[in-house]
């Protein structure tokens, strides 16, 4: 079957398959067999994954399971071989398009896709629409807030949800990226002709374009508003912020956080139930370590495992999935793990009111890259950690929930844990904010890092903190993608 007959036929089946009946698919079919068969065939076809097996010593018709396979990573597969050899049969030319990574790491890597590529991550858009939103029976004005032009999130984003239209959803797209002007000024515009409006985007972004809405008088509460974000954790301090400022009672069917990445599309997403969860684990800290085995909240989503089929390999997530560089056991250097749905059914179905639906999918916890943490005192201290005591409903009056921490010296080399946090357009600096602040993380950190409050002496357990005017340059530029880490 050609490339274009193959997407023909994925494109048909997304058209004419019940979502109900695609996200049941994986209680008759095995995950592991096809994640194993998609592992023979890239053995065979894609010319970089055969020097790589080579490389490991490896021989492919000796391969009997996934687990014999090595484990890829950008460093040791992507980065060393042209695109063309990535690709079926060595022909770049068969992928239609190319997307760019938004470069976390610092540097932005090119990713070929072919239309097919789409409709995997378009079942991921029609489960949040559907489930949650409950779009097949409201007029939804579905608001694209990401960087558009050759990044990834904007443009396939818009090519999916344009999928979940065709396929007869009442759902109508708009795109203005990330112009907040824009974004507003066809929200005026346009959101009275709609039963609800569903914004994508970045959380802080999104957060800074409802701030910045109240401020200029937009009404967030004159009809339902819905989130869609991707990109980075945030606590659920800050979900109950943005959903009381948008009117949103219900966070569980009001928002959902997708799992993507450049590498793979979206892998997996947050649905009412894992929400409901994670909401629970927010408020009993100790059952979150016993569940997860660290002092943070990961993100907490569920996939299908025939569409991406996630490992946990030592702490470390792998996972495999067709598309226009096949990626088999690949290491995206995020840490989490894997739970099938029986296990967190039995702890947490009674967080379930009746009329939520609940999906028979396995959970995946992230909890992002590990570099990211700082050492303090041989204390972990992470990101997440930190966002709890920034984004407080009282401060967030003042802040945007945006900071980097970064550990300073004095002039005798004792070191302190410094915290940047960025005021809201019309906020001011002051002493007493900044103390609130610091008391308000300094609280947090000892409520829910256990290592903080053991390793760090008491007297070094409050951070420093600055507190820098909205969008200044050096800590907090606009149009990139926000880093709240300095090592």
């Amino acid at each position: 079957m050609s490339k274009a007959d193959s997407a023909l036929a994925a494109l048909e089946r997304f058209y004419g398959t019940p979502l109900d009946h695609e996200l049941g698919r994986h209680l008759i079919e095995s995950p592991e067999a096809r994640a194993f068969e998609l592992l023979r065939d890239v053995t065979l076809h894609v010319p970089a994954y055969a020097q790589l097996l080579r490389d490991a010593g490896l021989e492919a018709a000796r391969l009997s399971s996934l687990a014999d396979a090595p484990v890829a990573t950008k460093e040791n597969y992507h980065r060393r071989h042209p695109l063309a050899a990535l690709c079926r049969d060595g022909e770049l030319s068969a992928c239609d398009m190319l997307a760019v990574s938004s470069g976390s790491s610092g540097e932005p890597t090119v990713w070929p896709r072919f239309v097919s590529d789409e409709t995997g991550t378009a079942y991921r858009f029609e489960q949040v629409f559907r489930d949650a939103f409950r779009a097949h029976e409201r007029r939804t004005l579905a608001v694209i807030c990401f960087a558009l032009g050759s990044w990834v999130g904007g443009m396939y984003t818009t090519a999916c949800l344009r999928h979940v239209a065709a396929k007869g959803y009442p759902v109508t797209l708009v795109t203005p990226g990330n112009q907040k002007t824009e974004i507003l000024r066809v929200l005026r515009a346009l959101a009275p002709s709609f039963d609800q409006v569903v914004l994508c985007g970045y959380p802080p972004f999104l957060k800074d374009v409802i701030d910045t809405g109240r401020a200029d008088g937009f009404d967030w509460h004159a009809r339902p508003f819905k989130l869609v974000m991707a990109g980075e954790v945030f606590s659920e301090e800050w979900r109950s912020v943005v959903c009381d400022r948008i009117g949103a009672r219900e966070p569980e069917l009001s928002t959902a956080s997708l799992y993507g990445t450049a590498d793979g599309g979206v892998l997996a997403n947050e649905t009412p139930f894992s929400i409901l969860i994670r909401r629970q684990l927010a408020q009993e800290p100790e059952l979150g370590r016993e569940l997860f085995g660290e002092a943070r909240l990961p993100t907490l989503c569920q996939f299908d495992p025939l569409h991406r089929f996630f490992e946990a390999l030592d702490g470390d997530l792998l996972f495999t999935g067709d598309g226009g560089i096949p990626l088999v056991r690949y290491k995206i250097l995020d840490r989490g793990g894997v739970h099938a749905f029986q296990e967190m059914s039995a702890r947490f179905a009674r967080l379930v009111p009746p009329d939520v639906t609940v999906r028979r999918l396995p959970f995946v916890h992230v909890f992002g890259r590990s570099s990211f943490a700082l050492s303090y005192y041989g204390a972990n201290v992470y990101p997440e950690n930190v966002a709890v005591g920034v984004e407080q409903a009282a401060l967030l009056t003042a802040l945007s929930g945006k900071f980097v921490m970064e550990i300073s010296h004095d002039a005798d080399q004792n070191p302190s844990l410094q915290v940047t946090a960025e005021l809201l357009p019309a906020a001011a600096a002051s002493e007493q904010l900044a103390a609130d602040v610091a008391r308000s993380i300094q609280h947090e950190l000892e409520r829910l890092n256990s290592e903080f409050k053991n390793y760090v002496p008491a007297e070094r357990r409050v951070p420093r903190v600055r507190l820098l005017p909205h969008a200044e340059a050096s800590y907090f530029p606009l149009g990139v993608k926000h880093r709240y880490t300095r090592q």
